[in-house]
């Protein structure tokens, strides 16, 4: 089965928790704190394999989680990171993330890989927060939680030449009789569910990579039909190849169809109208095919190369495929890569984003103030409440956030409850 787009859950590893111990070796007066820094959680990684053509391990498995790191260890021992989880991917994956729409990857190269969720810091052990006012301190950090999102995953096939055209035209067979590929072919529309790669090797030793893409009908952009299954692997093609039913044999006028693919190519993406375009006037063996091809040519008035062929018969065939091959040689790969919206090389892009407030309090029916807010959450999380002295940092923090004014100003009086998450704590004065 052909998966080409599936919604994943990805969850990095958490950061280990940092340790509060002391030195207890004999002979070694007043030893100070001596508790070491917890491990980073996995970063979840998906990386490329040209071994994988379809989103098919996905299927069965949506939920990816990292490990977290090792717990902080006495004598200042640092815990171990934990090892990466490395996703394989087939080339021509993105990632999109659900709640934002935002691109976080487009993965094309082989043994290229990304970042998708990044693992939570290590908690810092006691040694860390060690100073001349408080040469023994009796805290430590947790662990910093892992990103987690749920995410897109897209397949847009990496193909030199796509085949497009209304359904039952004879792309199918046509794919057929040029490669050793063996799509499924029968009389009534929509045969093809999925799209079918096939190499085509041409007589004088060229060589490239041909899709038979799902039949496009009108308001195919709007997702009619197989909608966004057909044009989304459209987009990385170099050269299209137009197969038109030139004999009409099921009643539309062939220009008619020429007009309404490229109607819908041009509003998904209007990038796609400055790709090549072959015409293939297929169907030549069928009777009024002539006739038709000669208004046709009329009206196309030479804006693309026309081919007479039969897939049928094998009319014609050889003409288009060295076409078609001196049309890529003219073609390079990275010109396509160019109009993508992400850059080929590996570099930092600084994008903005509007600072999210620290945090906001709102009102359960029960009357108690709730606290909420990524920053809040991640700092309450990476407290450790058991040690008195983290759970006054912890109270430092928030006033110093203006946790406490804002309470006030919403009519915080003492003894009212205040909730984080699951937790309630008791607000006072």
């Amino acid at each position: 089965m052909f998966v080409d787009q599936v919604s994943v859950y990805v969850k990095a590893g958490d950061g280990g928790n940092g340790l509060v111990a002391y030195r207890r070796e004999k002979y070694v007066p007043k030893g100070g704190p001596a508790g070491g820094d917890g491990g980073n959680g996995a970063d979840v990684k998906f990386k490329v394999d040209e071994g994988l053509n379809t989103l098919m391990d996905f299927r069965y498995n949506r939920h990816f989680k990292g490990k977290r790191g090792e717990n902080g260890m006495s004598k200042n021992q640092h815990g171990k990171n934990a090892p990466h989880l490395v996703v394989p991917v087939p080339p021509g994956t993105t990632v999109i993330d659900e709640s934002t729409g935002e691109l976080i990857a487009d993965l094309t190269e082989h043994n290229q890989e990304a970042v998708i969720a990044k693992g939570g810091r290590g908690g810092r052990g006691n040694s860390r927060f060690a100073t001349p006012r408080n040469p023994a301190p009796d805290i430590a950090e947790n662990g910093e939680p892992g990103q987690e999102r749920q995410i897109k995953v897209e397949l847009k096939l990496i193909a030199d030449v796509g085949l497009i055209g209304f359904p039952s035209v004879g792309k199918s067979t046509f794919l057929s009789v040029v490669s050793a590929a063996r799509p499924k072919i029968a009389d009534y529309h929509f045969t093809t569910l999925a799209p079918n790669l096939g190499v085509v090797d041409t007589n004088d030793q060229r060589s490239f990579v041909m899709a038979d893409l799902p039949g496009l009908i009108e308001g195919a952009h709007e997702g009619v039909g197989l909608g966004y299954q057909f044009l989304r692997h459209v987009e990385r093609t170099r050269v299209l190849v137009h197969v038109i039913d030139m004999a009409a044999t099921e009643g539309r006028n062939p220009y008619d169809d020429y007009v309404k693919i490229n109607q819908e190519l041009e509003q998904y993406d209007s990038k796609l109208m400055t790709r090549p375009q072959i015409i293939a006037a297929n169907k030549m063996d069928m009777p009024g095919s002539k006739e038709n091809l000669e208004v046709f040519k009329e009206k196309l008035q030479n804006k693309h190369p026309v081919y007479e062929i039969s897939a049928l018969t094998k009319d014609g065939v050889r003409d288009i495929l060295f076409a078609i091959a001196d049309k890529l040689e003219k073609i390079p790969k990275s010109a396509v890569d160019e109009e993508e919206a992400v850059p080929k090389e590996e570099k930092v892009i600084y994008r903005y984003h509007k600072e999210e407030d620290p945090f906001e309090i709102t009102r359960d029916d029960d009357g108690a103030y709730v606290l909420s807010g990524h920053r809040i959450e991640k700092l309450f999380k990476m407290t450790d409440f058991n040690h008195d002295q983290a759970v006054q940092r912890f109270a430092r923090q928030l006033r110093k956030m203006g946790v406490d004014d804002a309470l006030r100003k919403r009519g915080a009086e003492d003894g009212d409850t205040v909730r984080i998450l699951e937790f309630e704590f008791e607000f006072m004065e």
